[in-house]
């Protein structure tokens, strides 16, 4: 098996073993059924399956989020919406391919999705620009969000890129004032907004185009300022410490829910999206439907004043109170500072 994880090898083995008696039992002595030991090996792999999968750890997750077998944008395209019809461009540079969107259909629902999508190969990737969009891809989007609030149509935001693209040319476009600019904008859609992180949501480049009413996330995903690989690079001086960066950042669906940062999880398949793409896509598709019809029942007003609140209440903190000796220097210090704009008065 192809781009197997270190932790799923015991269920590869199993599995090859299964494969092994199933596929040819010929190769062993004749009149010997090997139904009983292939039962007994289908429940340990299920079992261990279960075991491996409902105790990883936020770095094996992390892997399992860019598992280049998972379902990227496209994929979920093809399987979840029906009558996509994509829109190229941003009217102002060019047409940028690491994000792609455009009008569909989610069951009744006529909707605007957008989307960052990577490539399969090196080929793709190169197209697609390893899903790291470019200023004009944010600015495309922003385009197809405007017209998806000009005729009322809601707006589906699927989320899976390492983060916006950093290079010189970039940054000459203005990468950061797009992305500024989509964060300001999808406050003030009138539209109801959904966003579901499928796969890796990376810093900025996830959240110029995750603003939304409602924030989804997979069982698998992450969603986080910076990777755990520059994290650790920054603090431990050395990547090698992803797996302590990803603990720390606490960048799983599990954490960002407790944190009140995502609004929703949504499983996935025992293993991984990849293990079955086409029920991941209905699962999703449930889960999105679910989400639109409580949000298409809210009053314009209503919903915008929710979502504002949603994005104000993230990141609360409590500050340490001050001790008895702080208390009692605090007069003194404020003191000082006002007699100075006196002193250079006079």
């Amino acid at each position: 098996m192809k781009h197997q994880l270190d932790f799923e090898k015991p269920i590869i083995e199993l599995q090859n073993k299964l494969d092994e008696l199933r596929k040819h039992p010929e190769t062993h002595s004749l009149g010997v059924s090997f139904d009983e030991e292939i039962k007994q090996i289908e429940k340990k792999l299920e079992e261990t399956r279960r075991q491996i999968f409902s105790n990883l750890t936020a770095w094996q997750r992390v892997q399992l989020a860019r598992h280049p077998k998972r379902p990227y944008t496209l994929d979920y395209l093809a399987r979840t919406f029906t009558e996509f019809h994509e829109l190229h461009g941003d009217r102002l540079f060019a047409e940028d391919r690491a994000v792609v969107g455009g009008f569909a259909r989610l069951g009744d629902h006529k909707v605007m999705v957008i989307g960052t999508q990577k490539g399969r190969d090196t080929k793709e990737n190169i197209l697609r620009n390893f899903g790291s969009a470019h200023p004009e891809g944010y600015r495309k989007a922003l385009r197809l969000m405007r017209l998806a609030d000009k005729f009322g149509l809601p707006i589906i935001a699927l989320i899976d890129t390492a983060g916006a693209y950093p290079g010189i040319g970039a940054e000459e476009r203005h990468i950061a004032e797009a992305i500024a600019v989509n964060l300001r904008e999808m406050t003030l859609l009138e539209t109801p907004i959904i966003a579901a992180v499928i796969g890796e949501g990376g810093s900025g480049g996830a959240l110029g185009i995750g603003v939304a009413d409602r924030v989804l996330i997979l069982e698998n995903a992450y969603y986080s300022v910076i990777s755990p690989e520059g994290c650790a690079a920054i603090l431990w001086k050395e990547r090698s410490a992803a797996a302590k960066a990803a603990e720390a950042l606490r960048i799983t669906a599990k954490d960002l829910f407790e944190l009140k940062l995502v609004d929703e999880i949504i499983p996935e398949p025992l293993g991984g999206a990849h293990t079955d793409p086409k029920q991941a896509a209905e699962i999703l598709r449930q889960h999105l439907l679910t989400n639109l019809e409580q949000l298409r029942a809210l009053p314009v007003a209503e919903r915008l004043k929710l979502r504002y609140e949603k994005y104000r209440a993230c990141g609360p903190f409590l500050e340490k109170p001050l001790t008895a000796s702080e208390k009692a220097a605090a007069p003194r210090k404020s003191s000082k500072r006002a007699a100075a704009p006196a002193a250079t008065m006079a």
